[in-house]
């Protein structure tokens, strides 16, 4: 099962798509006296959120706080100074400012704010840790379909009272709200039979949808399912393609299975180098295979240079790996 996830991408997609403008007044202004949130100004461009999007983080939060001058309603531009604050970039990092930015939002609705007000309370980021008010945050942003809060909300249910059929629920929409993690949880409990009845088309169903959004253990399941056919029509090639893709993200054990399948070439063409090359780097991490180590002692000599430069490669394609340069 997944783990519970902060979602700052949730944050500023969410901003993203917001259409109300972002104007704003003081720094630290009191809660704002009106209900609701700004009404949305045709053709306004948003020119907070695309600084930000830019880099240029003083002038977003210049921009944001012009905009809650003119309207201090403006929920989005409180969502994106806590986005700042949290961040820390043009302003020194505040995570108890970014915390107090998201209250203001969230308590005038905003759902991108109640979720990381929730988040904020269930980490102790910038307010006291708090599993209740977590809770009673996300359930505002859930309320209004945000994925994040759904997911993360199904996630406390199996760390609390683990009733599985409950989480079911909130990852089923979390999932059909298009969050990968959430579709990747969801097969889980299908292809084990925790809260539902087991289902393998179901499983599968829901890994294909994770994996096609680009979470990495769905690749490698949904793989599993192409190779063996469980659940959906058998196409090893197709599990190649995913084995791949997920070795290439550094899954170990898509490592492990495209390594297999790179050795003896099924579902995709032969090809010893990569094969080992693929071995070489899931050992690396703790994935056995003796059948696999047997084939390691099977290469040539020149075979061998070429495993060791095609590691070194990978390794140095790394980002921030600062090796072989």
């Amino acid at each position: 099962m997944r783990v519970l996830r902060d979602g700052r991408e949730w944050i500023l997609i969410g901003l993203m798509l917001c259409s109300s403008p972002i104007w704003a007044a003081e720094s630290k202004p009191a809660l704002p006296e009106a209900e609701g949130t700004a009404a949305a100004i045709p053709n306004q461009p948003d020119l907070a959120f695309g600084a930000y999007q830019r880099g240029y983080y003083v002038t977003a939060l210049r921009e944001a706080l012009k905009r809650l001058e003119t309207n201090r309603s403006d929920v989005a531009a409180m969502t994106l100074l806590g986005e700042i604050f949290t961040e820390g970039v043009g302003v020194r990092q505040d995570k108890g400012e970014a915390a107090r930015w998201f209250e203001l939002a969230a308590k005038l609705g905003g759902r991108e704010a109640q979720f990381a007000l929730g988040m904020a309370y269930l980490q102790g980021n910038g307010v006291p840790k708090d599993r209740g008010l977590a809770a009673d945050w996300l359930a505002k942003a859930a309320a209004q379909n945000h994925s994040g809060a759904l997911y993360n909300l199904g996630i406390m249910t199996l760390e609390g009272d683990g009733d599985f059929a409950k989480a079911q629920t909130y990852f089923q929409r979390a999932a059909e709200a298009g969050d990968a993690d959430a579709a990747y949880s969801l097969a889980v409990l299908y292809k084990e039979g925790r809260g539902v009845d087991p289902d393998r088309v179901k499983a599968a169903h829901w890994f294909k949808q994770a994996a096609e959004r680009d979470n990495v253990a769905a690749m490698v399941e949904y793989g599993i399912a192409l190779f063996n056919g469980d659940g959906v029509d058998k196409d090893e090639s197709g599990a190649a393609k995913w084995f791949l893709k997920a070795a290439w993200l550094n899954n170990p054990i898509g490592q492990n299975r495209i390594a297999r399948l790179l050795s003896i070439g099924r579902g995709i063409a032969r090809d010893r180098v990569q094969a080992a090359k693929w071995h070489i780097l899931a050992r690396a991490v703790g994935i056995t295979d003796a059948s696999l180590d047997a084939f390691l002692d099977s290469l040539s000599a020149d075979e061998r240079i070429k495993v060791d430069a095609a590691v070194r490669a990978h390794i140095a394609a790394q980002p921030g790996s600062g090796l072989y340069h």
